[in-house]
């Protein structure tokens, strides 16, 4: 795949990009188009939107793709976009998780740039797969955890790599809604459906969800590798079949020590992922609530708040911000700013080139931790609580 730049502007021609899932009724899908599109990198131009062909033909329809890239199945997407001179030099894939592992598979190996939601697979085995797949084929795979491209969260990860809180001693990720507070899923939610379903969801659900997300947080703003855990993974409502709430010690490798919480009955919380990070030399605080906000405390002195765009703000929150400080970004910039680093990426490789270092995006490999890290909490909590060493 050849992306050429337009001779009269001077800029590069949009990427051409798939989609599969995403379709009728799916929230996930349309957050991706969003985000594809604001830093006008990417052109929708195919997919395979929904199992059912008939709902995928209407939901392509809806979107404006053309009837001869609106497909019934992924497995002839990958097969006829590979084919084409114009085809998809990347793909979207925000189907439910047991989906994710045979998709990127199939993409990878048609020789297309795989942009996927997490958790990266539901099983570690097909993780490692797509890890030593992803290697061969040389294409790039973009995880999208999407609170790591939030400006104020790359400013915290600058700070610790700089040393300005010096040697961290103690990480504490929280991660609390109450969306799940009454069995929706048992009322055809359709959102409540596939993730409360093992089949669709894998081994865990609350720890899967959204507990994945405090956890590649913590990693990424630290840079600290997770040695074992000690989890204890509840299911509060009667008749669910996967975990709605998550309580977990961790313990880093270095000495660093932590707890993670994640919620889906926390009652009075809507989207409360919170990370605080300690060190010999001082505090960070960020909420993704007020996400443009992060706090900073030097020890023995007065604590600071720093803002996105504001005085102190490094340079690594300033590349990925969008607009003047004081107004908000948030949830939908975050995820613009993985598909960004995506298209960053993408033209880098296409070019013959390594992406350059200030590239910043969940890869395939932060895909396994996450996966790992669900299969230990799962052994912990069916061990009764016992210490899990990561694998």
């Amino acid at each position: 795949m050849t992306i050429k730049a337009n001779n009269e502007t001077g800029r590069h021609a949009r990427i051409r990009l798939g989609m599969v899932g995403g379709g009728q009724g799916a929230f996930i899908g349309a957050v991706h188009r969003i985000a594809a599109r604001i830093d006008d990198q990417f052109e929708l131009v195919a997919g395979a939107l929904a199992s059912d062909p008939v709902r995928a033909k209407a939901s392509a329809k809806q979107l404006g793709i053309a009837d001869d890239r609106a497909y019934g199945s992924f497995e002839e997407m990958a097969k006829a976009e590979a084919a084409r001179a114009d085809g998809i030099a990347a793909v979207s894939i925000v189907t439910p998780n047991h989906m994710h592992s045979q998709v990127a598979k199939t993409f990878l190996e048609a020789g297309i740039h795989v942009i996927c939601d997490k958790p990266l697979t539901t099983t570690i085995a097909a993780a490692e797969e797509l890890v030593a797949l992803v290697r061969k084929a040389g294409r790039v795979f973009v995880l999208t955890h999407n609170y790591t491209g939030y400006p104020m969260v790359r400013q915290a990860r600058a700070m610790v790599a700089s040393g300005d809180l010096g040697e961290i001693r103690l990480v504490q990720a929280e991660y609390l809604q109450d969306w799940l507070t009454e069995r929706l899923e048992a009322s055809n939610h359709k959102q409540a459906a596939w993730r409360t379903d093992p089949a669709r969801s894998g081994a865990g659900g609350c720890i899967g969800d959204i507990g994945t997300h405090a956890y590649n947080l913590a990693c990424f703003v630290t840079g600290l590798e997770l040695d074992e855990l000690l989890a204890q993974l509840s299911t509060f409502v009667e008749g669910r079949r996967l975990d709605d709430d998550v309580q977990i010690l961790l313990r880093w490798k270095g000495g660093a020590k932590g707890m993670l919480w994640a919620s889906q009955v926390a009652v009075g919380n809507e989207n409360g992922l919170t990370l605080r990070v300690y060190g010999s030399k001082g505090g960070l605080e960020w909420s993704q609530e007020n996400p443009n906000q992060l706090w900073f405390t030097p020890y023995g002195r007065p604590k600071q708040l720093l803002t996105r765009g504001g005085a102190g703000v490094l340079g690594a929150a300033g590349r990925v911000t969008r607009v003047p400080s004081g107004h908000p970004e948030g949830y939908l910039e975050g995820f613009a700013t993985i598909y960004a680093e995506a298209a960053r990426a993408i033209r880098a490789v296409e070019a013959g080139q390594k992406p350059d270092p200030e590239v910043i995006f969940p890869t395939v490999e932060n895909g396994l931790a996450g996966v790992k890290f669900i299969d230990a909490a799962v052994k912990s909590a069916t061990c009764n609580g016992a210490w899990v060493r990561m694998t």
